[in-house]
């Protein structure tokens, strides 16, 4: 038996055991937008961690107890949502939320209020700042690096660049900047839109004056959709590329044909049925999608955002198997942060975690990502 089988098999038998008597319940305050232009990737967050509850109800021994807020996809009421998980309901764990902004507002307050927070979306702190904070999304520069990677041996030598003009536009473009020029692939345009603007017209002409062989865009979720919209419009033959942000059913019905040939890094959860039986991820994977099914009434997954946050439910479940304490109180906080950033080699759906104290929060590795490309609707894995 391999190593991560085995730390595979041993979550199973650790964490979801039989309820101990007179065991404290553990409680999970969990944030996401459920309305609002980060929806398409807030509601597919929350049907994730159901469908991980609903198949392990029970975690070493205590029954979890989940509290849903929407955060309306606004980082203010993010941050606020927090702050009352914390102070009044007594919540043990954060996991949240859809969008950049909004993590980076609730990970100040759970540093603030020593409550750990496990980030389905990615969030880049000071290792000052991360000590209470990891996330199970891929660093965005190890997905952009894999897309530059691609655009290599395409044989691209330019690419223009279209984000969102907020914290995840700009984690996109520091990100293709730092692998593009190793890469000798040159970037030239540095456009930005907000999530709720409606045309990018203008933004996209100034990138085809520039005559590049592909344009990146840094964007997440259904207006994501808007810059490959706008290019077939304006007739764009060159190559696209984007985040693992736009793995979504909506954004695939928006974008249509727009997108076909689109290629964006992804966790291999998305291709699980095309990864090899010898991958350890695969056999997670299908584990999810099974109880996924089980909880949305025969419906398959069609998104990556589900999985993460039943990869934080996993991570959550195994730290709470090592962790000593009752919850409920700031002595079992401390202990399941530690627990939690001492995590090694726990397979996921979308990759195999390793965490450590004083990193930056991120636990995912190359075995984290694949290319796939949009054909006639369907994401397909590039080899």
């Amino acid at each position: 038996m391999t190593r991560t089988f085995a730390r595979c098999f041993a979550v199973s038998a650790l964490a979801f055991g039989v309820a101990q008597a007179f065991a404290a319940d553990l409680k999970i305050g969990f944030i996401s937008s459920l309305s609002g232009p980060v929806a398409a990737l807030g509601i597919p967050y929350e049907k994730g961690i159901r469908a991980a509850i609903a198949e392990h109800p029970v975690i070493a021994g205590h029954k979890v107890e989940l509290i849903v807020l929407d955060d309306a996809s606004d980082p203010t009421t993010a941050g606020r949502n927090a702050r009352k998980l914390v102070v009044d309901d007594k919540v043990d764990v954060l996991i949240g939320t859809s969008g950049v902004p909004g993590a980076m507002a609730i990970a100040a307050v759970a540093r603030e209020l020593n409550t750990p927070l496990i980030s389905p979306t990615p969030v880049t702190l000071a290792p000052a700042d991360a000590a209470w904070t990891v996330t199970v999304s891929q660093p965005f520069p190890l997905m952009v690096a894999a897309v530059v990677d691609s655009m290599k041996k395409a044989g691209v030598k330019t690419v223009g660049y279209i984000g969102f003009s907020d914290a995840l536009g700009d984690l996109s473009y520091d990100s293709l900047l730092k692998a593009t020029g190793p890469a000798g692939i040159k970037v030239v345009a540095n456009e930005r839109y907000g999530r709720s603007d409606s045309s990018v017209a203008g933004q996209i002409l100034k990138i085809v004056s520039q005559h590049p062989d592909a344009v990146f865009a840094g964007n997440s979720g259904t207006p994501g959709a808007l810059p490959y919209l706008a290019l077939a419009e304006r007739g764009y033959k060159g190559r696209i590329y984007g985040t693992h942000g736009l793995i979504n059913a909506d954004f695939v019905r928006v974008g249509g044909a727009s997108i076909e040939g689109l290629e964006v890094p992804s966790g291999p959860v998305l291709v699980a049925d095309q990864l090899p039986d010898s991958n350890p991820i695969k056999k997670v994977s299908m584990a999810f999608r099974a109880a996924y099914e089980k909880t949305n009434n025969g419906v398959v997954p069609t998104d990556a955002f589900s999985a993460y946050t039943y990869d934080a439910y996993l991570l959550l479940a195994d730290a709470a198997a090592r962790a000593k304490g009752e919850p409920g109180t700031a002595q079992y906080r401390t202990a399941l942060r530690d627990a939690i950033v001492s995590t090694k080699e726990l397979v996921g759906t979308h990759g195999v975690y390793n965490f450590k104290a004083g990193g930056d929060g991120y636990g995912s590795d190359k075995r984290a990502v694949v290319i796939i490309k949009m054909e006639k609707g369907q994401w397909k894995l590039v080899p």
